[in-house]
């Protein structure tokens, strides 16, 4: 079937990866970056009742959540204070200025595009204005607004349904190994961006090559 739509993670695709930053933290203090991003953001590839997890689908403030994970920390033997953590995350190296050449020429062909980003309320203002929203996706899907966070199959339906388009239709990159994998239970055409995002850009054009024509 031919694939029809793109469909983009934002932080690790649009900027290198910001758990990178975040691991450098830790070990700049001597801590166990393993233990510590556990401790922060819980198991990644799944969705629970993790603060972090809490944060990303809208269901407590940032204030709120950074108090219960430096809880979850101390017990950790941690003493992690969130904002900290978070500066260093920044915008992962800066944005990938041929990720956006890209998503404009998808579009330009005939693409759909969108965006399934785990984010939190807060950071809306700063992530948007790193890239062309509106000239990227036709719409976002913000795991804070919508209450659902990847990799929860809900978020991808979503996508989907909004976009008009079969699972089979449609691909998803994004740089957590969960989330892909998620994708790919339900359907989609997945690809799993590394720290070097080049041969994740080259897989999504043999796939489109090899599905047919660009869309009209």
């Amino acid at each position: 079937m031919t694939i029809k739509a793109v469909v983009f993670d934002f932080g690790g695709v649009y900027t290198g990866s910001p758990f990178t930053g975040v691991h450098g933290w830790h070990v700049e203090r001597g801590l166990d970056p393993a233990v510590g991003l556990r401790a922060v953001f819980g198991p990644y590839d799944q969705d629970t009742d993790h603060p972090w997890h809490r944060l990303e689908r809208g269901e407590v403030a940032i204030a709120a959540a950074a108090e219960q994970i430096k809880a979850v920390a101390a017990e950790e033997g941690l003493d992690i204070d969130l904002f900290d953590l978070l500066s260093s995350m920044g915008g992962g190296g800066g944005v990938r200025q041929d990720v956006i050449d890209l998503t404009l020429g998808l579009r330009s062909r005939g693409y759909r595009t969108a965006l399934i980003t785990n984010n939190v309320a807060e950071f809306a203002d700063g992530w948007r204005a790193m890239i062309p929203v509106d000239d990227l996706f036709e719409f976002v899907v913000d795991s804070s607004q919508v209450g659902m966070r990847k990799p929860d199959p809900r978020i991808f339906q979503m996508a989907l349904d909004q976009l008009g388009v079969a699972a089979d239709e449609a691909v998803f990159l994004d740089d957590a190994r969960g989330n892909v994998e998620a994708a790919r239970a339900l359907g989609m055409h997945a690809i799993l961006v590394d720290d070097d995002h080049l041969p994740a850009l080259d897989e999504l054009q043999r796939l489109l090559d090899a599905e047919g024509p660009a869309p009209t």
